[in-house]
C-alpha cells in the first residue's frame, strides 16, 4: 500500500491536563502516515483520483485549535478517528503528536503520542 507523509504540522490548541493548558494553550506538532492507493493518480496526474492533502491538514488544525481535552492520548485519537472517518481513500492512519514544551520542571525534552488505527478499528 502506497503512503503518504505530512511532517511538521504545528498548531496552537488548548488541551492539557493543567488548568493553564486549557485557558493559556500550547504548540502541538503533528505528524501523519496516510495510507492510500496512489496508483490511479500516478498514471492520469489529476489531483481528483489522489488525496488533497491540503484538506487533512486544515482537519488537523481545526482539531488541536477546537478541542479541550485534558489528555493528548485523547486528542490524539480524535485526529485519528476523524481522518479515517472523512475520507474513503485512506485505509490506514498513523497520527504522532508531540507536545514540545511540556509543563514539567527540569524536563526540556518533547512527549510524542503515537497511534496507527485503520478502517476496521473504528
Amino acid at each position: 500500500m502506497d503512503c503518504i507523509h505530512l511532517t511538521g504540522i504545528r498548531c496552537y490548541g488548548y488541551t492539557g491536563y493543567l488548568p493553564e493548558e486549557q485557558v493559556l494553550g500550547q504548540w502541538f506538532e503533528v505528524d501523519v502516515r496516510l495510507w492510500l492507493d496512489i496508483s490511479t493518480a500516478a498514471k492520469t496526474d489529476a489531483i481528483e483520483d489522489t488525496l488533497d492533502y491540503r484538506s487533512v491538514i486544515s482537519l488537523i488544525q481545526h482539531l488541536v485549535k477546537t478541542s479541550k481535552f485534558a489528555l493528548v492520548e485523547k486528542l490524539v485519537m480524535a485526529i485519528a478517528d476523524s481522518i479515517l472517518q472523512q475520507y474513503d481513500r485512506i485505509t490506514q492512519v498513523q497520527v504522532i503528536l508531540s507536545k514540545p514544551s511540556a509543563p514539567i520542571p527540569d524536563f526540556g525534552g518533547t512527549i510524542s503520542i503515537e497511534v496507527t488505527k485503520t478502517k476496521s478499528n473504528l
